[in-house]
């Protein structure tokens, strides 16, 4: 029986290669909400526009969902998911496997960066498009170093082996842009260090940074952003042909300022102004990119809505939920006005849950689960968390643009609550198909 079952996958993963060489996308950009499932869309979209389901990716024609467990996790079984509360609870992914499926096509164990369980590098999706000429970049709100980016540019047994990453990532990739937290002179609040951090790349890889910005023949040449002035003036006219983009910030844009513990609403703690925001830099890292005319892949994350989800902290989801979709309402924009959907691929997902977010009053007695409340506009859903780590629920996988129907031939699966379904590894396959021809 599983043998038929994978030559049926197989069939169909060869279907899809085959569909891909003449349903090639110019750009690819794919959008990844750290730890966002499907209860905290709702949420979000809750606060947003006084609806559910009201999201820009959620009106996307192509409507599914994925499976996250890494290469030790033991697969998705839909009944199971939803007859016992806690089964979704075990052996889950962590960021580095599953940024890894999405980047490189390929499960592999925690904690490893585009290797695979045996410790072999895999070519990843930026690696893939450049072997074409295309220009690549990712963008984060959290460490450039951290597991999501590092897995779509970096090879390491280690998502923790921070310097080794960076280094990689800006010393020996071919990525052209780079944009995230981490810079080793500020902290959480956007202020000036006496002394340097230097946890998320090192002092000697800064000096070289900071030399090699001033230094035309460097073979590592990057145009060095550092304050919010200069990643807004990115957003239009002439840019350098590569950008390391370190927001004047310590881990995260935002989720991670003073007062997330004590605030009630979204936004009752003011924003850090002298940051700049997600949409702000994915417009910037889009108007270098697309000066390629073999086209570009870019990689964004909202890597903080993770982080307020393992805090259980809805006020501060919320925040990142916004920045994260007014991010990809800027990609759709640019899309519709200087390119267009037969020339351009959008995927929006989720690398997996986080806190395992309900509505209230789910698992009691028979294990149900109940629907976000939607309080309307501006105003606080009704939610409940049930856990403070990552869960094995399915995620949502939505996408639009050229290519898009790909994800489709191969969501064979169906899950009784939330439909069709895909693995994260097959996104990644496509992604790279696309990327391939």
């Amino acid at each position: 029986m599983r043998a038929n079952v994978f030559l049926l996958s197989l069939m169909l993963l060869l279907s899809v290669l085959f569909a891909c060489s003449s349903d090639t996308p110019e750009n690819i950009i794919i959008v990844i909400g750290d730890g966002a499932g499907f209860y905290q869309m709702q949420a979000a979209s809750s606060y947003i526009y006084g609806e559910t389901d009201s999201l820009i990716s959620q009106s996307f024609p192509v409507q599914l969902a994925c499976t996250t467990y890494p290469a030790t996790g033991h697969g998705y079984d839909s009944e199971m998911a939803w007859s016992e509360f806690d089964y979704v609870m075990k052996k889950c992914t962590d960021s580095a496997a599953s940024g890894t499926a999405l980047a490189c096509g390929v499960k592999t164990n925690n904690g490893a960066i585009g290797v695979d369980q045996e410790k072999n590098v895999l070519i990843n999706l930026m690696e893939q498009a450049e072997q074409l000429g295309k220009m690549t970049g990712i963008v984060t709100s959290v460490p450039i170093t951290h597991a999501t980016p590092a897995a779509f540019v970096a090879h390491n047994d280690s998502r923790h082996n921070y310097h080794e990453i960076a280094r990689e990532m800006i010393l020996e990739s071919a990525v052209d842009v780079i944009m995230g937290a981490g810079h080793p002179f500020f902290d959480n609040n956007g202020n000036r260090l006496n002394e340097p951090d230097y946890q998320y790349l090192s002092e000697s890889l800064w000096n070289t940074v900071n030399s090699d910005s001033a230094d035309e023949s460097s073979p590592h040449k990057w145009g060095l952003v550092q304050d919010r002035d200069a990643f807004k003036k990115l957003m239009n006219g002439a840019t350098p042909e590569r950008v390391l983009g370190l927001a004047p910030v310590a881990s995260s844009l935002q989720v991670s300022r003073d007062g997330g513990e004590e605030q009630k609403e979204p936004f009752g703690v003011p924003l850090i102004s002298t940051v700049p925001t997600l949409e702000e830099m994915t417009r910037g890292a889009i108007n270098v990119l697309d000066d390629d005319p073999d086209g570009f892949v870019l990689m964004v994350e909202a890597g903080a809505i993770d982080w307020a989800c393992h805090g259980n902290n809805g006020p501060r989801m919320i925040e990142e939920f916004v920045q994260m979709e007014e991010t990809v309402n800027a990609i759709v924009d640019w899309i519709e006005s200087e390119s267009s959907w037969k020339n351009t691929l959008l995927v929006v997902t989720a690398d997996h849950e986080t806190g395992y977010l309900t509505g209230p009053g789910s698992g009691e007695d028979d294990p149900v689960w109940t629907p976000i409340v939607n309080n309307g506009k501006n105003k606080m859903p009704g939610m409940e968390w049930h856990s403070g780590s990552h869960t094995n629920s399915l995620v949502p996988l939505q996408a639009i643009g050229k290519g898009a129907d790909n994800f489709k031939l191969v969501a064979v699966k169906k899950d009784s609550v939330r439909g069709s379904y895909l693995d994260n590894t097959d996104i990644g396959i496509i992604l790279k198909s696309l990327a391939t021809n």
